[in-house]
């Protein structure tokens, strides 16, 4: 069966892929360590019992019916009062976008500036960069970074590919990364976005920022969290942010999450949405925008549930430590944010007790998923090259328990090879 090119190249999710084959083999019986999903365990992390109550009562009040295309305006008010007083950013109901959560919006601002081979520049790993350029046709351009910028893209990375590109894709918190970009980073690129702006006028098109900041309440220790708009003000003309509830309240299967920029570009965003219907619930819209309103409510959840991330993080960060100490080829780097943390198994040329050379990273990943039974994501499924030997680490699933066994299993099975 013939179909379009884009069903044709479509490259299904690497993570939903490794995801259904956890799946089955926890059906079979295997107790996996699974820390694959950039999810949460509602029995571990349930989302604020304040919302719940919100989203309760809006049903029964028969909130179920089609909400306004860019959002109730009472969730866009609450949005801008909420962002304003955690965030310092000033925008207005008019200046923000409302969807089903964060992957329409950045469906639909691809869509609403990146033309057939324009240029889309992006850092590896990221989340989906890729495949949402390729929904576009547009090029792609890759910028591999590494482990001594704590995987973050730098502005002397950026500059050669500046002249003709049309979206810039930034994510700080990162995922898979777990890290943040530097304040100085950031101000160099922006800087930079701003110059090339200023060279092409008003008759150009002109280059966006697409500023994915989903987890940038949960930074932990010194951890600040940087965004273009309060480093340089300009930038509000040429950015467009990405946010929700999904991650900060681990409210992922709520499906609501916001934009903020430019009316001008939200408005064509909002026409693409509302050819495809992804507007977030009524009910859940009515129950946010109460919510965001519960500044003690929100901060009470949020000391327990950060708490509750940052051990883990910790935890699991110091396990792979002990075992880089006594000569066993891993690393980590300190979490930073998020709910990630990023590890490396360098096992690659390793001979396994059967006498099976690891020739491959896909299969050190196999290695580690029967032997120790840990599951997590490599890299290469954000982009990076297929022989990285760092991979993601999400505790959203974490059992405190688990994780001295989880080291213990890992121990085991690389201590086991040659």
């Amino acid at each position: 069966m013939q179909l379009s090119q884009l069903s044709e190249t479509l490259i299904a999710s690497e993570i939903v892929s490794l995801g259904g084959e956890i799946r089955e083999k926890i059906r079979k019986g295997d107790k996996i360590f699974n820390f694959t999903v950039g999810d949460f365990d509602p029995k571990i992390f349930p989302i604020p019992s304040v919302l719940e109550e919100e989203i309760i009562e809006a049903y029964r009040n028969h909130f179920t019916n089609y909400p306004a295309a860019e959002g109730n305006l009472d969730l866009r008010e609450s949005i801008s009062d909420f962002t304003r007083d955690w965030e310092g950013l000033d925008y207005s109901p008019g200046e923000i976008l409302v969807s089903c959560g964060g992957r329409p919006l950045i469906y639909s601002l691809f869509r609403a500036v990146v033309d057939p081979g324009d240029k889309v520049i992006y850092a590896a790993p990221s989340w989906n960069n890729n495949h949402y350029t390729h929904f576009n046709s547009g090029e792609h351009i890759v910028i591999q970074t590494s482990p001594e910028n704590h995987f973050m893209p730098r502005a002397a990375d950026l500059e050669p590919h500046i002249p003709g590109a049309a979206l810039v894709c930034l994510c700080s918190p990162q995922n898979p990364t777990g890290t943040t970009i530097s304040k100085s980073d950031l101000e160099s690129i922006c800087d930079m976005i701003l110059e090339e702006n200023k060279r092409r006028g008003p008759l150009q098109k002109q280059l966006w920022l697409m500023y994915d900041q989903m987890y940038w309440h949960l930074c932990y220790g010194d951890t600040v969290h940087y965004d273009p708009v309060s480093l340089r003000p300009e930038m509000k003309n040429c950015t467009v942010y990405i946010d929700a509830i999904s991650k900060v309240f681990a409210a992922t299967g709520l499906r609501v999450g916001w934009s903020m920029g430019p009316p001008e570009i939200l408005d064509k965003m909002k026409s693409i949405l509302g050819h495809i219907g992804a507007w977030a619930p009524m009910a859940e819209q009515k129950a946010v925008a109460r919510f965001l309103t519960r500044t003690e409510a929100i901060k009470e959840f949020l000391v327990k549930f950060k708490d509750d991330v940052v051990i883990r993080l910790s935890r699991i960060y110091e396990a792979f430590m002990n075992l880089k100490k006594e000569g066993l080829a891993v690393d980590a780097i300190a979490p930073q944010a998020a709910i990630y943390l990023t590890i490396k198994i360098d096992l690659k040329g390793k001979k396994t007790p059967e006498g099976m050379v690891l020739q491959t990273q896909q299969e050190v990943t196999s290695y580690i998923l029967e032997e120790a039974k840990l599951a997590v994501v490599p890299f290469s499924a954000f982009g990076a090259d297929k022989s990285s030997p760092w991979y993601r680490l999400s505790v959203g699933t974490c059992k405190l328990e688990e994780i001295p066994v989880m080291k213990e299993k890992l121990k085991n099975a690389i201590s086991r090879l040659q």
